[in-house]
């Protein structure tokens, strides 16, 4: 773990920005804070009592994974944080890097420190994006202190480092920037003499809108800001402005008047809101996980929101009218099984005429599946059922319900004693449908939600009567008159009949 600040002679710790960058760069790398005093945000891990600042206080790095969306401050962190207790900072990227570059980066730290230098920090941006076996390379130095790992991810690191690498390091979760934050790194941008130092002011109904559509990153904040200061600079027939102040300020140089980017200008330069959402990443699984349970606690705004997010966001439709269909069944079940029928709709409206048409027919699946009563019994019932079919096994089928199609199987047993629930008062009569092991087992409890609360009546009912029919002496038979009639034998008769038919019939 990398220690103190050593005596700077000794020290490899290299500047937070490039070496050679200068105002033509990005404003987003002009800008980046220079020590952790400056950094915005994330007050939970470098506030006064946050863990990455009692480490800095300590001296002493672990190796950490930072996961947290784009533009909520990981490598600016990482950086902070290596120069904070003196560490020589070594940066990869996942995506340019291979095992020979952490081999070769590793040796390099290992002689560094046989010199007598400080710790190296090695920097892994987007390590998610590394394989087993490139980060199983990194395991022997992370664990005897030949490097302090520092990766960055905006995916799920429990899902895309292996546990191997987690067990050696410490996960922070990062979030993105709050609305104050990123107006503090506008501001900040605008007056800081890196950045436009003074140069350009925004009106606060242009700052506001900027700081709305950034969506917590910072980076994407500045580069709107970056792309909308070159537009008025364009409208205004001058460059200016984004000159820094240093330049700005030389003698007998004219102080300009700050640069105003209208709202018009922001509006341009963004095209649309910065949507935070990967639709292969946290933020479809967190979107989606928002929407459903939107729709099972009722709340049909929130539900509608969160579904516009993902639409807006190029979410498949297909994945939402099928989040749908199992909302239909999974939460509102019995309690209104007209849910299912709008679920299925909407999916085959989509079908039918696509987007943007079908956001109606998606809205308002969600609206009525989130307003619906709610039951979850008949999926905790066939959960039940399952877990005795896992525990025991497919049980042996009652005799009396077997099927017999040919009449000798009778005289084995096979399907003798069925009783036939249409031949009695209420279509129902008592006997025996689940397996002998399992007689008496109740899956199925409704609710008291909706439509359950008279399937529950219907059931107890039912139940009662049987009971009161067997204490009599059986159910009576339905004196209904109704033709005697075999419907099986009947529909064998007909599907024989259309095939003679066809034979029959002349070719030609």
């Amino acid at each position: 773990m990398p220690g103190r600040r050593p005596d700077p002679a000794t020290s490899a710790a290299l500047p937070l920005l490039p070496a050679g960058l200068d105002e033509h760069a990005p404003l987003a790398a002009r800008v980046r804070p220079r020590e952790l005093s400056e950094f915005v945000g994330q007050v939970a891990l470098v506030g006064e009592r946050g863990p990455l600042r009692r480490m800095v206080e300590h001296g002493r790095l672990a190796s950490m994974v930072l996961w947290g969306p784009p533009g909520s401050g990981k490598t600016t962190l990482a950086r902070l944080l290596a120069e904070a207790v003196g560490a020589r900072y070594v940066t990869l990227s996942a995506v340019m890097s291979g095992v020979a570059d952490v081999r070769s980066t590793i040796a390099g730290a290992r002689e560094w420190l046989d010199r007598g230098g400080a710790p190296t920090v090695l920097f892994l941006d987007e390590i998610h994006r590394f394989n087993k076996a490139q980060q199983d390379a990194l395991l022997p130095q992370v664990e005897d202190g030949t490097i302090t790992l520092i990766g960055a991810t905006t995916e799920n690191p429990y899902f895309e480092v292996n546990s191997a690498l987690l067990s050696r390091a410490r996960v922070f979760r990062l979030e993105p920037l709050e609305d104050a934050d990123v107006q503090v790194v506008l501001e900040r941008a605008m007056t800081d003499e890196r950045g436009y130092g003074g140069g350009v002011s925004l009106a606060p109904e242009a700052l506001a809108h900027l700081v709305g559509i950034s969506g917590g990153d910072a980076r994407a904040a500045l580069n709107i800001l970056e792309a909308a200061v070159a537009i008025a600079e364009v409208d205004a027939g001058t460059t200016d402005a984004a000159e820094p102040a240093s330049r700005a300020s030389e003698p007998g140089r004219p102080v300009p008047t700050p640069l105003m980017p209208s709202l018009e200008a922001i509006e341009t330069a963004a095209q649309q809101r910065v949507l935070a959402y990967d639709r292969a990443g946290v933020g479809h699984y967190d979107t989606v996980s928002a929407f459903i349970k939107s729709i099972r606690g009722n709340d049909p705004d929130a539900a509608l929101y969160w579904l516009a997010a993902m639409v807006a966001a190029g979410e498949d439709p297909r994945f939402i009218a099928r989040r749908l269909l199992i909302v239909a069944s999974e939460d509102v079940g019995n309690a209104d099984p007209r849910g299912l029928e709008v679920a299925v709709a909407a999916a085959q409206a989509l079908d039918w005429v696509g987007l943007p048409e079908a956001q109606y027919a998606l809205a308002q699946a969600t609206v009525y599946l989130a307003a619906a009563p709610k039951s979850n019994r008949a999926g905790l019932a066939y959960w039940a059922a399952m877990a005795d079919v896992l525990e025991r096994g497919s049980l042996p089928v009652p005799m009396h319900l077997r099927n017999a199609p040919v009449s000798r199987m009778r005289a084995h047993g096979i399907g003798v004693g069925y009783r036939y629930p249409h031949d009695y008062e209420t279509a129902d009569v008592a006997q025996q449908y689940l397996p002998d092991a399992l007689a008496d087992r109740r899956y199925y409890v409704p609710s008291d939600q909706g439509l359950e609360p008279r399937i529950a009546e219907r059931l107890d009912r039912l139940r009662a009567e049987r009971e009161a029919a067997g204490s009599a002496g059986g159910r009576k038979r339905s004196k209904a008159g109704l033709p005697s009639v075999d419907p099986m034998r009947t529909a064998s008769g007909v599907t024989k009949a259309r095939q003679a038919g066809r034979k029959d019939r002349p070719s030609g």
